[in-house]
This record gives C-alpha cells, sequence and structure tokens, in this order.
C-alpha cells in the first residue's frame, strides 16, 4: 500500500483510514461473498466478485478502516450534489465515495475536523445517460446575442 511506503520511508507519522464503499446491489465485500448478478445504477462499479477483494480487506483492517454499502439513491444524491455545488461532473461510480462520506458522517462516523479526501476519478463523460436524461430538454433560439440574452433572462 502506498500509503504505508510513504511512512516506512519517514515521509509522515500519520497513515489515513481508509474507507471502501461499494453499491448496496453489488457489494460483495461488504456482505462477504460474490454477487452472482450485481445490480446498481453505477456502471463503473458493478462488480459481483473483484479481482482486487483481498487487497481492499487489507487496505481495510491496516488502516483501521471500513468498507460499507451505499444505495443508488445514495450515489446519486452525491452525483447531483458535486454537479450542483461543486461543479464536479463525475461518473456515477466515483460518486459513491462521496455518497459514502456523507452516509458516514449523518451516523456520526467522521469526527470533527478530520481531514477527508474523496478518490472521484471517473469523468461524468464515462457515463454520461444519466446525466442526459435528468438534464432539461434543450431550447432552440435565433442565431444573435439578444435571443441567446432572452434566453438565460439576461434582456
Amino acid at each position: 500500500m502506498g500509503y504505508q511506503e510513504d511512512a516506512d520511508a519517514g515521509n509522515t507519522k500519520v497513515r489515513p483510514r481508509m474507507y471502501g464503499f461499494q453499491a448496496a446491489g453489488a457489494a460483495p465485500i461488504v456482505t462477504g461473498e460474490a454477487v452472482r448478478e450485481p445490480s446498481t445504477i453505477a456502471t463503473a462499479i458493478r462488480i459481483g466478485n473483484p479481482a482486487s477483494w483481498t487487497r481492499a480487506l487489507d487496505a481495510r483492517d491496516e488502516s483501521e478502516g471500513l468498507i460499507a454499502a451505499v444505495t443508488d439513491r445514495e450515489i446519486l444524491a452525491a452525483y447531483r450534489l458535486l454537479a450542483r455545488e461543486v461543479g464536479v461532473f463525475v461518473e456515477l461510480g466515483s460518486a459513491a465515495s462521496v455518497a459514502g462520506l456523507l452516509q458516514q458522517a449523518a451516523a456520526g462516523r467522521v469526527p470533527a475536523g478530520s481531514t477527508v479526501v474523496c478518490t472521484v476519478t471517473g469523468h461524468g463523460l464515462k457515463d454520461p445517460e444519466w446525466a442526459i436524461s435528468t438534464a432539461p430538454a434543450p431550447i432552440t433560439i435565433q442565431n444573435d446575442v439578444l435571443a441567446a440574452a432572452r434566453a438565460l433572462d439576461l434582456a
């Protein structure tokens, strides 16, 4: 684990706790058994038997972290929150880490003043169907500045 190597090199005295979140319909590590037909809106994490299962458990255990499940509803709420409040367009699998943080914070499991990093590496264009399906229908305007200003309620 890179964090352990960093600590061994003397670069840090504290290693982070590793928290992992799986979609509830595809959570083999959480349940302890492979999921034959994983089901989730987050296609990037729709994995019923992950190849990195043991490494994930080791990272959790060595860091005193946790691995928990988040619902599709929680993932979608985090996805929308990131876009609306932060301006970050992620794919749904990446939103799972933020959904998990929100879940754990709501349960009082994130100490006040904690530094938290959520990995959201998957860009929304990897899986744009959800963004497209929930976006308002585009409007057609004339090709001029005044028409654009009116469409934006600026004139």
